[in-house]
Parts: C-alpha cells; sequence; structure tokens
C-alpha cells in the first residue's frame, strides 16, 4: 500500500510540474535595467519572445536565428558580432 501511494504521489507530482511549465509559456519577463531587443544572437531554446517562427521564448530551433531576439543592456547589441536592432530576414 505505501508503494502505491508513493508511486502515485510522485506520478502526480510529475503531471503537475509539466502543467506548471506550460502555464508559463509565452515571453520572457522584461529585465529591471535599462535594456534594447538584440536579434540575430541567441542561442537554440534561449529567445525571449515569439516570432514568425515560433510561439514563445524559449523556443528558437536554431542558433543566430535573425528573427529571434534576447534582451541585452542598451548600448551593447552594436557591439556584439551579427547583433542588430532589427530583425534579419
Amino acid at each position: 500500500m505505501k508503494t502505491t501511494a508513493l508511486v502515485a504521489s510522485a506520478l502526480a507530482a510529475a503531471v503537475s510540474l509539466g502543467a506548471l511549465s506550460a502555464a508559463q509559456a509565452g515571453p520572457a519577463a522584461v529585465p529591471g535595467f535599462d535594456h534594447e531587443k538584440c536579434y540575430g544572437i541567441a542561442k537554440a531554446g534561449k529567445n525571449d519572445c515569439q516570432t514568425a517562427t515560433h510561439s514563445c521564448a524559449g523556443t528558437a530551433t536554431k542558433d543566430a536565428a535573425g528573427d529571434s531576439w534576447i534582451y541585452v543592456p542598451a548600448g551593447t547589441c552594436d557591439k556584439i558580432a551579427a547583433g542588430s536592432l532589427q530583425p534579419k530576414a
């Protein structure tokens, strides 16, 4: 009986964690520092918001996608190789 209760409890916890992560899908929180959106530098799965090719933060499928962006401190995007303040085609 104790084993069954333990397994059921672990399964319930796993299901609730999955539901919690799905509920949090969407754009990344706006940072508390002076920032700008920098396109073309996000790693796969590390973008901060949706684009025409994916639906929410953390869903970019390739590195340096021209339409994926991340927040960076203001004034730094132009200093990053391949960084752009505007989406790339």
